[in-house]
């Protein structure tokens, strides 16, 4: 028989959600072993809010089971709320209160709690320790946010983009401490829009789109399913021909324009196909620039799955 330690920390049977009509989530399932960090992607409107919400107490399903630390979040959130860290989005601190104020706050609220100080330096708050949060840049708000997640010790932690708005070193600072909350053995369940993000810090990496799973799996086994397949990007003139690129190729290379004077041919991309791209670049009397060869990035895997149009 299988102790409580052995079981997944999360684990989501058939989820759904219903808002006036809509529905949010369809069914969804998702297993996070204690320990692991998992994260949740998909566009717009997927459905990854509110899951996060419903495994954190805030949603109650309208179907399915959710099993959060072996409790339920909704009728049992009294037990499961010591046990876990929120970090939300939109940073859920009083606009007025100074920064340490606010972690003081909810150290006070914990029974073993992180010294505050230490957390605001870590963080590199201190020079804002007395700022009121409604002054801080966006990414001290969500630095804080994250202080707050941490400061009682827990043993799971829900990061709903945690680096949306930092500059690149706070990102790396960020990503260093949700390392070093894996190798302390806190489980870790994160949202994100950074693909990079995913790849650096996810064990597990599960996609969903229109309130479903389509995707998961590690970010290694998610952009290596098709082995054969290689890219090969370069950079030329704004608007060529890729139909008339794409007829000079192998029928199985894929030719796109992924951004103005950005290209990208998917496929058996072997010397032979380097060399016709060039060829017919130079024909086009363009010279194709910053060619680069190598797999397909879980950014590629995420449009394949979900599409690549903008959605509100």
């Amino acid at each position: 028989m299988s102790s409580a330690a052995d079981r997944p920390a999360v684990e989501v049977r058939g989820l759904t959600k219903r808002y006036s009509g809509t529905t949010a989530v369809d069914g969804l399932d998702l297993s996070l072993p204690r320990g692991h960090v998992l994260a949740l992607l998909g566009p717009n409107g997927a459905g990854k809010t509110t899951t996060v919400e419903t495994c954190e107490g805030f949603v109650r399903p309208d179907a399915g089971t959710v099993s959060v630390l072996g409790l339920d979040p909704v009728t049992q959130s009294e037990k499961l709320r010591p046990r876990i860290g929120v970090m939300p989005q939109g940073g859920g601190a009083y606009p007025g209160v100074r920064a340490e104020e606010m972690l003081r706050l909810v150290a006070a609220c914990a029974a073993n709690p992180l010294d505050p100080a230490w957390l605001i330096e870590t963080l590199g708050l201190s020079g804002s320790a007395r700022t009121p949060y409604k002054r801080l840049s966006g990414g001290q708000q969500q630095r804080l946010s994250l202080a707050c997640a941490l400061i009682g010790r827990p043993e799971l932690v829900f990061l709903d983009e945690p680096t949306a708005g930092m500059d690149p070193q706070a990102r790396r600072l960020v990503w260093e401490l949700v390392r070093a909350l894996r190798t302390d053995g806190v489980t870790v369940l994160l949202t994100t829009h950074l693909m990079e993000e995913a790849e650096a810090l996810a064990d597990h990496v599960v996609i969903i789109d229109h309130g479903r799973v389509v995707a998961e799996g590690t970010p290694s086994e998610l952009t290596s399913e098709h082995p054969a397949e290689a890219q090969l990007r370069f950079r030329a003139r704004a608007g060529m021909s890729t139909e008339l690129l794409a007829a000079a190729l192998p029928e199985d290379c894929r030719v796109v324009e992924s951004s103005p004077g950005a290209y990208l041919v998917s496929g058996p991309v072997d010397p032979q196909v380097v060399s016709t791209v060039t060829a017919w670049c130079a024909q086009q009397g363009v010279l194709a620039e910053e060619l680069h060869v190598g797999r397909r990035s879980l950014e590629d895997v995420f449009l394949d799955l979900t599409g690549r149009e903008l959605r509100s």
